[in-house]
């Protein structure tokens, strides 16, 4: 929709053209979500587009993804052979409760910083243990866990004038086998619960618990644990106001769904262990 309040659009080429941040700012990637409703407090955005950050490029050590990288940029990408979790891209990237058409202008930094419980971003790239780096407002960079960004229902570490950069996912991670499972209360509705879990070569389990839970939670083993070992954990480190509640799921579902995906997960993945 129109958004009849902006009096300006500022488009910067560098990181020493953005400018200072007052109130009644918004930064313009995507703007799938803000041009979808009202926005009357806003009256400048700040369009990111000219920053022309690449949207995928592949180091010596990780994979970078631009915060503008669009979701059709991403799922198209061709992942390398050895990349063994790279199918969590397409099974995350098809977990949106979106059409394509959204999918080629939303943008993977976008689904982050909305930090909705059922962002399939935020699932996908806390359980590839992405890291963020983050342009402050005062000119200095930080850099943290994805699933440590997201502290809740559309809430995140960004503070006014915090800039989402990059998400960096380190090859080793793509590179560890994976299972996903997802659940939602109706046939095409948002993800209700969604869970990944990758193992190492040395048979450590990672497990990744999104969309059920306010925000990412993530639970290690050094070895793959047994199914009592999962259950146990996921009751004692979830405390069950930590559960979303919403028109998509009461938490005591939503909590049964969690143990009950979890299983699975262990189970698809204790057959690769064994290999």
């Amino acid at each position: 929709m129109d958004l009849n309040t902006i009096t300006e659009v500022v488009r910067p080429q560098s990181r020493a053209d953005l400018p200072a941040w007052k109130a009644g700012d918004a930064w313009l990637a995507g703007g799938t979500w803000l041009f979808s409703e009202p926005q009357a407090h806003l009256s400048r955005l700040i369009d990111l587009t000219d920053l022309r950050w690449p949207a995928l490029v592949v180091g010596d050590t990780s994979l970078t993804i631009a915060a503008t990288c669009t979701v059709a940029h991403l799922d198209a990408f061709p992942c390398p052979a050895d990349w063994q979790a790279a199918p969590l891209i397409d099974q995350c990237c098809r977990a949106f409760l979106a059409s394509f058409k959204i999918w080629k202008t939303a943008t993977v930094g976008g689904n982050l910083c909305m930090s909705l419980p059922a962002g399939p971003m935020i699932s996908l790239l806390s359980a590839l243990e992405g890291i963020c780096t983050i342009w402050k407002a005062d000119g200095s960079q930080q850099k943290m866990a994805v699933a440590e960004f997201v502290t809740g229902n559309q809430r995140n570490m960004l503070g006014p004038g915090d800039l989402l950069r990059q998400i960096d996912v380190p090859l080793a991670a793509l590179k560890r086998r994976a299972a996903f499972r997802q659940i939602s209360l109706t046939p095409v509705g948002r993800s209700a619960a969604l869970v990944i879990g990758t193992i190492g070569r040395d048979g450590d389990l990672l497990l990744t618990i999104t969309a059920s839970t306010v925000k990412p939670v993530q639970l290690r083993w050094p070895t793959m644990p047994t199914r009592d070992a999962v259950r146990d954990s996921i009751l004692r480190d979830i405390p069950d106001g930590l559960y979303h509640d919403d028109v998509h799921g009461k938490p005591a579902w939503r909590k049964a769904m969690t143990l009950r995906l979890a299983e699975q997960i262990r189970g698809e993945l204790t057959g690769s262990a064994q290999a």
